[in-house]
């Protein structure tokens, strides 16, 4: 059994309750596009960054959460106004980031996963 909890949600909406259920807790997120009905997300850096943050997450820490988020349809994510560009001040996907702090990694960073294994495990 993994030590940490997955969640998946979808939409902003989605992603407040899951937060809001589990305050208190060290929370990561994942942001990515939407994926389509094979699995594949339209954001091919976040196709190339799944794998990469996946192969990290035995480092979470102890009774964390980690929240896979799939932040909508193409068209949604390219409008400025979105709640997660707006409210959560997301400037791309795929994004890493530790809820509640300034960390965060953002695009091209996702592919590192020493940057990745950083973040699950510095306090």
């Amino acid at each position: 059994m993994p030590k940490y909890e997955e969640v998946n949600v979808h939409g902003y909406g989605e992603f407040c309750q899951a937060v809001e259920t589990r305050k208190g807790k060290d929370i990561f997120v994942y942001f990515s596009g939407d994926k389509d009905a094979g699995g594949k997300s339209w954001c091919p850096d976040c196709v190339k960054a799944e794998p990469i943050v996946r192969g990290e997450m035995s480092h979470l820490p102890e009774d964390s959460v980690f929240i896979y988020c799939q932040v909508g349809e193409r068209a949604y994510w390219k409008d400025p106004s979105n709640d997660f560009k707006k409210t959560l001040k997301l400037t791309g996907v795929p994004t890493l980031l530790r809820y509640g702090t300034p960390q965060k990694l953002v695009e091209e960073e996702c592919f590192k996963a020493d940057l990745v294994r950083m973040m699950f495990t510095e306090d």
